[in-house]
């Protein structure tokens, strides 16, 4: 009870050293009830009529003094409401992590929360892999250029048989003539019979050597053929390792095949990279590392981690028994969570929209189900791991009714009160007693009084409440020795 008595005191003294500036005449730095005074002055001693009112004078310097804040009256359908609780996550496609394809020496050229795009270098790898891949590639290259030279090779050689080959059978073809003409004589009873031998003798020789040549010039042909073979998986090798090394290094095939000049000559791209950089493949923001500068990593070894910070969705969760009324691609509403003390860093206001998801399963033993929302549009205070409500609209076609925070309401023992801003003087404010509807332990619908546009105190509403309690004297100022009068100064 002391702790009650001591908090009370300090609000009433806070007020009346803001009253206290009343009465040296500066009614800018003043709180001071609004009345119609009967007579030209009055003094302490001798009060004049004071006829009480319900406007409050608030200037900003009362305004800034109090931290007094201001809350437009919003159309809600409070009773088609359904609020749970959540937090802000990453999005499962925001988070991007950097691995080594191959073992090397790291070097880091980012610093954690580094903005990065497309392009820029997170990291260079020393690689000893990656000479064993350019080794292979030398290799691979050098047998195609092999293979080449010989498959050029057997061209003119083929050539060359079918040449002797047509020049055997000119031969055999006069020869067989020959031994046709002398087999005539001979049958005639002429000629002799050695000069028939020898012209047969000749053409088995011309038959031979073309069958030689047709052995020799299929040879060549099967050669020829394992050649194009050979050379055809010699460019299909090449092919592999050109994408095994465009998935390290992050450059595409062309590029690494493109000639460079060196002091050597023209040779391809891959042949002159000695260190792997591995760029960012979407813009972020370097979230974290898996290693320390400098040191060394195996195969798969996390690097580094990079986030979409603008990727986030939010996750809560849902009562099983709501059910029947949660639905795929319901409006649904982020709404920051309820402060604990005055002067909020969040307006109530601040929302975000977006359609609901339902979890495609729920917890049997906490009876619950996720729920998820994309928003449409993110506001500067989401954050991942930031908790907030889900406002769910479970009936859109209700109308919606005018409504204001609860903590815009105070009580005046059993009264509930608003101040609501004057249109017309931005700097008075109107007591009221509030015509509450419904609520959903967050909002509450005001039956009348109020209308579209109008703004009613939120934070500061205690103090005035105080100053115009309908247990305190009204229509009156403090002095500096704690005292309250009636009447104005």
């Amino acid at each position: 009870m002391n702790a009650i008595y001591k908090s009370a005191a300090i609000t009433v003294t806070a007020l009346a050293l803001v009253f206290l500036v009343a009465c040296n005449g500066d009614d800018s730095g003043s709180i001071k009830h609004a009345a119609h005074n009967e007579g030209d002055g009055h003094s302490h001693e001798e009060e004049g009529t004071s006829e009480t009112t319900n406007r409050v004078s608030i200037p900003s310097s009362v305004r800034s003094n109090l931290g007094i804040s201001f809350i437009t009256v919003e159309r809600r359908r409070i009773e088609q409401t359904l609020r749970v609780p959540g937090r802000f996550e990453y999005l499962p496609t925001a988070r991007r992590e950097y691995r080594t394809a191959v073992p090397g020496r790291v070097e880091l050229l980012v610093e954690q929360f580094d903005q990065v795009d497309v392009g820029d270098i997170l990291y260079r790898i020393d690689s000893p892999a990656w000479r064993q891949m350019q080794q292979q590639l030398v290799d691979a290259d050098s047998q195609i250029q092999r293979l080449v030279t010989r498959l050029e090779a057997l061209g003119p050689l083929l050539k060359a048989h079918e040449q002797h080959e047509e020049s055997l059978r000119k031969s055999a073809s006069v020869w067989n003539d020959r031994v046709e003409q002398l087999r005539i004589v001979r049958q005639a009873g002429g000629g002799r019979i050695d000069e028939l031998t020898q012209a047969k003798a000749a053409l088995a020789s011309d038959q031979a050597e073309i069958a030689s040549v047709q052995e020799k010039k299929a040879e060549l042909h099967a050669n020829r053929n394992q050649t194009k073979a050979d050379l055809q998986a010699a460019k299909t090798r090449v092919n592999f390792l050109l994408d095994s090394a465009s998935s390290i290094v992050s450059l595409d095939r062309e590029r690494l095949t493109t000639l460079v000049e060196t002091e050597h000559g023209p040779e391809p791209k891959w042949a002159v990279i000695n260190a792997i950089e591995v760029r960012a493949t979407e813009a972020g923001v370097v979230e974290g590392f898996g290693l320390t500068n400098g040191s060394w990593a195996d195969e798969k070894t996390p690097v580094m981690t990079v986030v979409q910070p603008e990727r986030l969705r939010f996750r809560a969760l849902g009562l099983q028994s709501d059910l029947g009324v949660l639905k795929e691609g319901l409006l649904a509403r982020i709404v920051p969570p309820i402060p604990t003390t005055v002067g909020r860093a969040i307006p109530l206001q601040d929302t975000m929209e977006g359609s609901l998801m339902l979890g495609l399963a729920g917890d049997p033993n906490d009876r619950t189900l996720e729920l998820f929302v994309v928003p449409d549009e993110l506001r500067a205070w989401a954050r991942p791991g930031v908790s907030a409500q889900l406002e769910i609209v479970t009936d859109a076609t209700v109308s919606p009714e005018l409504s204001i925070p609860l903590a815009a309401v105070q009580r005046d023992g059993l009264t509930p009160v608003i101040f609501i801003r004057d249109s017309d003087n931005p700097n008075e404010a109107i007591r009221m007693e509030a015509d509450l509807g419904q609520d959903d332990g967050r909002w509450v619908a005001l039956l009348s009084g109020v209308r579209d546009g109008d703004e009613v105190v939120l934070d500061g509403a205690f103090q005035l409440m105080l100053a115009m309690s309908g247990s305190m004297q009204k229509g009156g100022h403090f002095h500096s020795d704690g005292t309250f009068h009636e009447g104005e100064d």
